[in-house]
């Protein structure tokens, strides 16, 4: 059958048969059955089908790639080389977590350096924030600009931060809502092909994967961390586009803060290089230098760090956020004078624990989820979100709490709903009397292998 495969499209029922037996499927017709998808010829149902049978057997590499490519060709695949940039388009993707605003910073420090940077980012999903629910804190930001005026903000800005639009990977739109019923989310394969067919869509030169290990991680284990970034990095690199995946932290928030304002605040202090030693900090740095990289704007990372630190310090990072901001719709003087513009909380209070001691172990997914909570993020996709909620001044594992000192200010719209939140964080935090210290930062670094 599988010979024969090769030479008349099958039908669908078949394609799935072969993966139910664990048998291995030709890329034309996964390409062919994709298409389907996206054409709408191929029914929820037999989506479910194939995705279960997936979910069971796995993929090879080589399937991977086939449904990696199909997805990024199921719709518009973003074209660059007319508008004759003098710079590589690269791009960076992360898994998500809480506190984790890296992509605010980076775009503009990475442009600053002389790349091209086209990044679609997406709305808060579970416990994790989103990109774009941060940017939306800003008045008049419009994240769907017409695709002429994407183009034209990346080229004359060095970069764009703006939502998915319908045209790009529609497959993986339908995909993704069939699995996220059928209990088939999690499978590796199915998770690589999915970010990748919208990543790879944008028409990059170079990608730099940012996937995260620990309580706030999207992956339930290490284990299925390491698994996917190597995944990534070796399937997006045989699809064409080099791609290195990162391993990070996410034991505890990444910046001290968590919400969609408050980020922005924290994103204006980074561009100004407030704290440049922040944990922050130090894997923005780390991912916009292998972008660098990448690029072939740096040789060495050496080179690369020294090139990121002087965009850094002369304030170039900063005015290319606040050009970016301006030429898609918000405030011109929004690094000037961001209080005037973001939302405020009704209530700000300091939130301590129960005991005096020392920050042992953080809960990250229970802080994410008590921010949604509060209307930082969606129980339901046609939630409104409220941009002024959220914690600041967030501990970190290994720092002393008491009565003088508390384990966060919380930001809320009620007193109710402040006391909720506060609650739900002091659960979230462990504290004990012995020294702690957290996980390894940058925990490991896999680079693509080529075909």
């Amino acid at each position: 059958m599988a010979a024969n495969a090769t030479k008349h499209t099958l039908l669908p029922q078949e394609l799935i048969r072969l993966k139910r037996d664990n048998q291995p499927l030709p890329a034309e017709e996964i390409k062919a059955f994709v298409q389907g998808i996206a054409d709408d010829r191929i029914s929820d149902a037999q989506i479910g089908a194939f995705t279960m049978a997936v979910f069971l057997n796995g993929m090879s590499r080589e399937e991977v790639v086939a449904l990696t490519t199909a997805t990024r060709d199921s719709g518009h695949v973003m074209q660059w080389s007319d508008l004759n940039l003098p710079g590589p388009i690269v791009d960076k993707h992360s898994t998500g977590g809480v506190g984790d605003l890296v992509s605010l910073v980076l775009g503009p420090w990475v442009a600053a350096c002389g790349a091209f940077v086209p990044m679609i980012s997406g709305r808060g999903l579970g416990h994790t924030g989103g990109t774009l629910d941060k940017l939306e804190s800003i008045p008049g930001y419009d994240p769907y600009p017409a695709p002429e005026r994407f183009r034209d903000v990346v080229k004359s800005t060095g970069v764009a931060i703006i939502g998915q639009t319908g045209d790009l990977a529609p497959a993986d739109k339908r995909i993704y809502g069939v699995r996220d019923v059928t209990a088939t989310v999690e499978s590796i394969p199915l998770i690589t092909a999915s970010i990748l067919g919208k990543k790879l869509a944008s028409g990059l030169d170079a990608l730099v994967m940012d996937v995260k290990v620990g309580s706030g991680a999207f992956m339930p284990t290490p284990e299925k961390s390491r698994e996917l970034a190597k995944s990534i990095a070796n399937v997006a690199t045989q699809a064409g586009t080099p791609t290195t995946a990162l391993l990070t932290d996410m034991s505890q928030p990444l910046a001290p803060c968590a919400g969609n304002a408050v980020e922005i605040v924290e994103t204006l202090a980074l561009l100004r290089g407030d704290r440049p030693n922040s944990r922050i900090m130090q894997v923005t740095r780390e991912l916009a230098a292998e972008m660098l990289i990448a690029g072939k704007l740096a040789g060495s990372r050496e080179e690369a760090l020294t090139k990121l630190e002087k965009a850094l310090t002369s304030g170039a990072a900063a005015e290319v956020f606040a050009r970016m901001v301006r030429e898609l719709g918000g405030p011109s003087d929004f690094m000037e004078r961001s209080e005037h513009y973001l939302a405020k909380a009704d209530v700000i209070k300091p939130v301590h624990a129960e005991q005096a001691g020392i920050v042992q172990r953080i809960d990250t997914r229970a802080v994410g989820m008590s921010v949604v909570e509060l209307g930082g993020g969606r129980l339901r996709n046609d939630a409104n979100v409220d941009h002024s909620v959220g914690f600041t001044d967030i501990v970190e594992i290994g720092d002393s709490v008491d009565s003088q000192r508390p384990i966060a200010m919380v930001y809320a719209r009620s007193e109710a709903a402040a006391e909720r939140a506060a609650e739900q964080l002091r659960a979230a935090f462990t504290i004990g009397e012995a020294a702690a210290s957290a996980d390894t930062l940058l925990q490991d670094t896999f680079r693509g292998e080529a075909l």
